[in-house]
Parts: C-alpha cells; structure tokens; sequence
C-alpha cells in the first residue's frame, strides 16, 4: 500500500486530488447546513445532497486510483455509486414523508382537545 503511492501516474493522481477535494468540500457544505439550518424539513436537505454527490465523488476517486494502478478497470464502486444514488434520496424522500404524517398526526390530536 505505501508503493502504490510512486505508481500512480500524473494524470489520475490529478483527478483522484480533484475528486476528493470535490467530495469533501460537497461533504462540509452538507455537514454545515445540517448544523445551521433550522427545522428538520431544511435539515433534511444537507445530508441527502452530501449523501449523493460527496460520496459519489469519492468513489470515482477510489475507482480512478485503483482502475490506474492495477492496470485494470476496478468497477465495484460504480455499483457501491448507483446503490447510493438510488436509496439515498428515497430513504429522504420516506423520512420527509414520515415528518409530515408525523405533523398531520399532532395537529389533528391538537384540534381535538
């Protein structure tokens, strides 16, 4: 693992640095809003985009950097990406949808008192 660090050609240790960067700046934006933001319909927001751009950025770096120094395509995390991106925003979407029966449900209790 410590030589993989002299195999790796320019070109991909560029796009690996680029991908990261971009991944975890993507992450600290979602990590701020879900600080920052107000109530949980807004908080809601930060982490479903972290989820699916962040890690999605930092997959294709992982996949870029062990594609380029095994001298062949490494393609398990774009089946690890396409999982993300398919349940990540439907398991906010279903938190979402929890929140506002949730709400629905404690309204209609309070009217009733």
């Amino acid at each position: 693992m410590i030589n993989m660090a002299n195999d790796i050609p320019a070109w991909a240790a560029i796009l690996v640095i680029f991908f990261l960067l971009l991944g975890s700046f993507i992450i600290v934006v979602g990590t701020l809003g879900l600080v920052r933001l107000g109530d949980f319909y807004q908080r809601i927001h930060g982490p479903a985009i972290t989820i699916t751009l962040g890690t999605g950025s930092v997959l294709i770096a992982s996949m870029i950097l062990f594609s380029s120094t095994h001298e062949r395509l490494v393609i398990h995390e774009l089946l690890i990406t396409a999982f993300v991106f398919l349940t990540a925003p439907l398991g906010a979407m279903m938190m979402m949808r929890a929140a506002v029966y949730r709400g629905r449900r404690q309204q209609q209790r309070d009217e009733s008192k």
